[in-house]
């Protein structure tokens, strides 16, 4: 790791408060609303982002619902690509693909627009956090239903103990997946 992207690392560290107990005892949560709330964060964040957009050669920008639309936007618009949002399912108008998945307890679903991906695109997933990596692992799956390719995941934060990056590794299928920070 460069000394910039060290710095980059440690200003995003220093920007997110842990909150115990929540949402539930015995929880550590990941506050992102500070370095969100720090323009010099926020851009190092959104900078640090797009450059691993460009790096991997996206073309569109996936952002998951929906603390990834907070991020993937500003992504978008900077690397000068377009944004394409993954809802939960019921949430877009018209024709949409959606992809079920697996939760601790029980499914969920997730939907994009069928025609915002197409042959020829290669997309960027964006998140706040790779926990589990279900969210993630759908929208992989929705991407390629869309004849689009995946050029790769991109978290600020992974919880590597939650095991995410290995359920998400056959799915990936050599693609790339970025976190800015692991804890």
């Amino acid at each position: 790791m460069t000394a910039e992207a060290q710095d980059v690392t440690a200003l995003l560290l220093s920007r997110i408060r842990d909150v115990p107990d929540y949402p539930k005892p015995g929880v550590l949560f990941k506050d992102i609303t500070p370095l969100l709330a720090d323009p010099d964060a926020f851009t190092a964040l959104t900078d640090s982002l797009a450059e691993l957009c460009s790096a991997h050669g996206a073309t569109k920008i996936v952002g998951l619902e929906a603390r990834g639309f907070i991020l993937a936007a500003p992504v978008a618009v900077r690397a000068g690509l377009g944004f394409i949002p993954v809802r939960k399912a019921g949430k877009l108008p018209g024709a949409t693909l959606r992809q079920a998945y697996e939760l601790e307890y029980g499914t969920a679903e997730i939907e994009v627009h069928a025609e915002d991906l197409a042959a020829g695109d290669r997309v960027m997933v964006i998140d706040d956090v790779l926990a589990t990596g279900g969210t993630a692992e759908a929208s992989i799956e929705l991407i390629r239903r869309a004849g689009a390719e995946v050029a790769g995941v991109a978290v600020l934060m992974e919880l590597g103990f939650l095991g995410g990056r290995a359920r998400l590794q056959p799915a990936l299928e050599g693609a790339s997946l970025e976190a800015l920070i692991q804890v």
